[in-house]
């Protein structure tokens, strides 16, 4: 998955509120009791399901697992391990791409530098199901200057090396078998074997190439130094410096023989022989339809004798436009659906085919795979509701954002009889208590509930939790009593720019939350507010800075 590295880490970690329901049985309460209890972040990039209950999570700040609907836990991050060493710790920084196979495990991290991202180093198990997990750490991959000569499959090929870990990060892996491949933008295609312990880079087709072979013995000439792929030469960097979109990797999925690749200039798909070698062909979005050459995320989809390949495809040049582009025949033609969304993240399972976008979460349900007609439902906003009691009152919580980052479609029974749905954004985790998205469970950092606070703050309402053309910032409160919660918000000065209440005994109220906006509608400027709170008979001040 997915593939918002650059975005995800712009953001500050929020802290939220975690409300859950209390009637699920713990089942590990022995885990490594190294890690941190509960999640560190709002910002969650990546869910990966893995056995019966296990749940991974790729967040802002660090790798976290769910091992049942309660027990969320961070694993211990640090900077004190080395290139091949084996620790219980993570690498420092965001996940940037999460990939399992069985009990197997991989994930990669990233780091903020000075106006760029950085790939922060690679982790592998291949049990990561227990209560304490080893991990063998590769440091991010990187050449020498010597490494103009790459091997691969018993031959070689010329390479542009890749000396530096900026603009290299690890945005997406796949295990298939004994082989890991992952694509690291400029770091490109790359391969590791869990049997020689060897990576290897991978050609990939130029911009201009609709196939690339590497299994015929005619595609190479004989030198001193071995056998060398004609007229080839791996360079990432722009055309215009002599490069190829193409082997800037993205996206990446594998099965049995076969590889698919999303680039900056489209979809690769790769048969596999012997040795590792791989047979390349190259779809465009000028040449096959595709709706955009940048691919940011690949799915399959095995149904009704079909695999359907599924591509998060987002504009690059003039005249494309962002959409999801897919093929019934392996490659052979490409349709396109969702025209104008900007597609994140792609999860199909049977006849359900998922997608998280820019505005909010798709569905759609294939009865006939042949047909290209694909109707399309959006999600509601992610709202969860809970009756406190016998109250008359609701304990409500919202996903104050449009975006969804990333979906999980998860047919385990261990969470449901029914299918759940996971879905990340910048503002929590939550899991739908049924495929219709009816109500919500949401998951976030843990809190202190006899303290009232706002969060994000400092808040923007240009950045922060855009929902439906507004930004909001969470109130978090313990309300026990009260109906209605009445909320003022003075500026500096203590002149009133805001009034609003919250009655509890209503659904629609929704979370305790605040859009920025002055009881005009006027967003207010940038400064010091101070947020009134009455409630349970009681007054309670929050001190917020907004900043525009």
């Amino acid at each position: 998955m997915k593939k918002l590295t650059i975005i995800f880490l712009s953001f500050s970690f929020i802290l939220g509120q975690d409300m859950i329901p209390r009637k699920y049985k713990m089942r590990y309460s022995n885990f490594d009791s190294s890690a941190y209890r509960g999640l560190k972040t709002n910002i969650i990039g990546d869910i990966v399901p893995q056995t019966d209950t296990l749940l991974w999570l790729g967040t802002g700040s660090g790798l976290a697992v769910l091992r049942d609907t309660l027990s969320i836990y961070t694993l211990t991050s640090t900077k004190e391990i080395g290139d091949g060493q084996t620790s219980t710790s993570t690498p420092e920084g965001a996940v940037s791409a999460l990939a399992v196979n069985g009990n197997s495990l991989f994930a990669a991290f990233a780091k903020s530098g000075d106006n760029i991202t950085i790939g922060n180093g690679l982790i592998y198990s291949s049990n990561s199901t227990g209560n304490s997990t080893s991990w063998t750490y590769f440091d991010q991959l990187t050449d020498t200057d010597a490494d103009s000569l790459s091997p691969f499959a018993k031959r070689f090929f010329r390479a542009l090396p890749i000396t530096v870990k900026e603009a290299n990060v690890t945005y997406d892996a796949s295990i298939n078998g004994n082989d890991i491949y992952i694509t690291s933008w400029a770091g490109g295609l790359r391969r590791y074997n869990i049997i020689t312990k060897i990576w290897q880079r991978i050609p990939l087709p130029h911009d201009s190439d609709l196939a690339l072979n590497t299994c015929n013995e005619s595609s190479y000439i004989s030198t001193s130094s071995g056998s060398i792929l004609k007229d080839f030469y791996l360079n990432p960097r722009d055309p215009n410096d002599g490069g190829n979109h193409n082997h800037k990797a993205f996206s990446v999925i594998s099965y049995s023989d076969t590889v698919w690749v999303g680039t900056a200039n489209g979809i690769n798909r790769g048969l596999i022989g012997a040795y590792g070698c791989i047979d390349w062909t190259h779809y465009t979005s000028a040449a096959d339809g595709l709706t955009g050459g940048f691919v940011v995320d690949l799915a399959v989809q095995r149904y009704k004798g079909y695999t359907i390949i599924w591509a998060a495809t987002v504009l690059a040049e003039t005249g494309e436009s962002n959409g999801v582009s897919y093929s019934i025949d392996g490659g052979d033609t490409w349709n396109t659906t969702l025209l104008g969304e900007r597609a994140y993240n792609i999860t199909a399972s049977d006849s359900i085919v998922l997608v998280a976008s820019k505005t909010g979460l798709w569905k759609t349900v294939i009865d006939d795979p042949a047909d290209i007609a694909k109707p399309w439902a959006k999600y509601k906003s992610a709202k969860q509701v809970l009756e406190v009691g016998s109250t008359g009152t609701y304990r409500i919580d919202e996903i104050l954002s449009d975006e969804v980052v990333a979906v999980s479609y998860d047919k385990r029974p261990f969470y449901s009889s029914d299918a759940t749905i996971w879905i990340s954004s910048w503002d929590g985790l939550a899991r739908a208590m049924n495929t219709f998205g009816g109500n919500w469970q949401i998951y976030r950092p843990n809190y202190d509930p006899k303290k009232a606070y706002a969060y994000p703050n400092p808040f923007s309402p240009y950045e922060h939790n855009q929902l439906q053309g507004s930004g909001y910032v969470h109130i978090n409160l313990n309300v026990k009593v009260s109906f209605v919660v009445k909320m003022d918000v003075f500026n500096f000065a203590m002149e009133k720019v805001s009034t609003q209440e919250f009655d509890r005994r209503s659904t629609s109220t929704g979370s305790f939350k605040w859009n920025g906006k002055d009881d005009s509608g006027r967003i207010v400027d940038n400064g010091v507010y101070f947020i009134r709170l009455e409630y349970d008979e009681k007054v309670e001040w929050i001190k917020l800075i907004v900043v525009k």
